[in-house]
């Protein structure tokens, strides 16, 4: 989602339009009043939306991710190299048929109050997490593989069976299929764990939730601030900072960069030529990272007209995707051909994708079953965002579908703490989203996206050669065969339109001299325990 957003973690992501609505905000520091936080040595102050939710059953998005994955923790996580290493659970074993894993926990890990974390606390969270009342829009896609978990989510069980507890440090797991990925699933948030009474507190829980991470959340003023505190009682190795600032719709990022309110400031197209500029006080505070990501349109193949392949491939070559990496985005960000970003396994390099056609686009709109633009329905995109605001992209595209082939597109905005949870009910034809990865693996993009009755398909699309092909990929074991399924999966979401593949991220922030380890992992979230200060 991570999506992501990950996220994805990711890409759970919010879609870069939600991203994009910082831009028109003037600065507005109305936060400096006598509540504010006290200034310590080691103290990193951040802007940011603020987060959606901070329940890990529920997270899926990336602003929320942020804070998510800094105040719980799980079995194993991602280093920053993206391999998968241990965190409460410090070895595992493996059957030989790839289908058991049995995890042996820390025995000095505790919740930020101080209770122990033992097995049995993983077995109630991931059940809480597939227990329908909770309704988790992550659980089926990260816990799914488990034994039983399809059944507790349907509501015919009211335990996950393939989830024992041997003793208190001792977690048994076992999975329907053998998955290579699937202790990468573990990584993300849905499967850390949460304190029950904590839970059980009331509906508001997690405003001030008893994590387990290397943060711990001090204050949260709606509006104003959050503030997150090293957690002086973590396993793990314990933060160099002190506390995190996070100001929460402050102002104009590099506004407030400049006055020296915030230590970090995420650069968007708007101000990066006077960033890039090799003379100017910003060019050697500017760090560009890849992030694997996917921009895309996506179709709604349920209805009229993109349930017509050929409609969805003419509005593909009807969009100059250069122009508008070039032009629009100047050139902060990559053309997608394909699904898969760049630095991700199996990335196919030689990947030709839907190139900019007018001609062949109004072609395959003759040899649809439609024949003439004059006999499509109307056509609505829906995007995140508030007060009709159109970000200039997607304008663009909007304006091209019209003059390349005579089509008019409305447009419709989701709030942006709805986009992700509530987009496969409120959909129209055509919808904007991003999607970062949760873990380093092609399935996150291709199976999680694209196979029949996934829920982040939200356009519903459905071809079941490409299912047989993703599930016969899912459990192969040879990764040079694996990763060549995955590309051919690839070729066919490419050659049936299936989304039309617009942009893959590059983070552009400015960090601060005196701030030292700030760097975005490619899943577009920093490691904050790594930050420290040096002034």
């Amino acid at each position: 989602m991570k999506t992501g957003d990950r996220r994805t973690r990711w890409i759970v992501l919010l879609s870069l339009v939600c991203v994009l609505l910082l831009l028109p905000l003037a600065s507005c520091p109305f936060w400096w009043d006598d509540g504010l936080p006290g200034s310590v040595d080691q103290e990193l102050r951040l802007l940011d939306h603020g987060p959606i939710t901070l329940d890990p059953a529920i997270s899926a998005d990336m602003s929320s991710h942020t804070y998510v994955v800094h105040i719980f923790s799980g079995l194993v996580r991602l280093d920053h190299e993206l391999n998968i290493v241990a965190d409460i659970a410090e070895s595992w074993e493996i059957s030989p048929d790839g289908r058991t894993y049995t995890f042996y926990l820390r025995q000095d890990v505790t919740f930020h109050n101080g209770r122990e974390v033992k097995a049995a606390d993983f077995k109630y969270s991931w059940e809480r997490a597939c227990d329908p009342a909770t309704g988790s829009g992550t659980a089926a896609t990260y816990l799914g593989d488990i034994v039983g978990v399809g059944d507790m989510l349907a509501g015919r069980a009211e335990e996950i069976s393939g989830v024992e507890v041997i003793d208190d440090y001792t977690l048994r797991v076992i999975i329907g299929e053998p998955r290579v990925y699937f202790l990468s699933k573990l990584s993300y948030p849905t499967a850390f764990v949460v304190d029950s009474a904590d839970v059980e507190s009331g509906i508001n829980w997690w405003r001030g939730p008893n994590g387990t991470g290397p943060f711990q959340l001090e204050e949260w003023r709606e509006g104003q601030w959050l503030v997150l505190v090293r957690n002086e009682n973590y396993y793990g190795q314990p933060a160099k900072l002190d506390q995190v600032v996070f100001y929460l719709l402050a102002g104009a990022p590099m506004m407030m960069y400049e006055m020296d309110q915030i230590d970090v400031a995420s650069v968007y197209f708007a101000y990066i030529d006077r960033v890039r500029d090799e003379a100017g006080p910003f060019y050697g505070e500017l760090a560009a990272s890849p992030e694997l990501s996917l921009y895309y349109l996506g179709f709604n193949t349920a209805r009229p007209p993109f349930d017509d392949a050929n409609v969805r491939l003419a509005f593909c070559h009807a969009v100059d995707k250069e122009r508008i990496a070039t032009v629009i985005f100047r050139d902060m960000m990559s053309v997608a051909d394909g699904i898969l970003p760049p630095g991700m396994p199996g990335y196919d390099e030689t990947l030709e994708g839907q190139d900019y056609d007018v001609e062949k686009a109004l072609e395959l709109i003759a040899a649809s079953r439609y024949g003439d633009v004059s006999n499509l329905p109307p056509i609505t995109l829906t995007l995140s965002g508030y007060g009709n605001y159109i970000p200039g992209y997607l304008g663009a595209i909007v304006q091209e579908w019209q003059q390349n082939l005579g089509v008019e597109v409305s447009v419709r905005q989701l709030e942006p703490e709805k986009f992700v949870y509530h987009l496969g009910e409120e959909k129209d034809d055509v919808y904007m989203m991003g999607w970062i990865a949760d873990y380093p693996d092609p399935h996150n993009f291709l199976d999680v996206l694209f196979s029949t009755g996934s829920q982040y398909n939200f356009g519903g699309y459905a071809n079941f050669d490409l299912d047989a092909l993703l599930d016969q990929a899912a459990v192969e074991q040879d990764e040079g065969l694996r990763m060549a399924m995955y590309q051919q999966a690839e070729r066919l979401v490419i050659d049936e339109a299936a989304c039309l593949p617009l942009l893959h991220g590059v983070n552009h922030v400015l960090v601060k001299p005196h701030v030292k380890g700030y760097e975005l992992s490619p899943m577009g979230i920093p490691d904050l325990t790594r930050v420290y200060i040096d002034r």
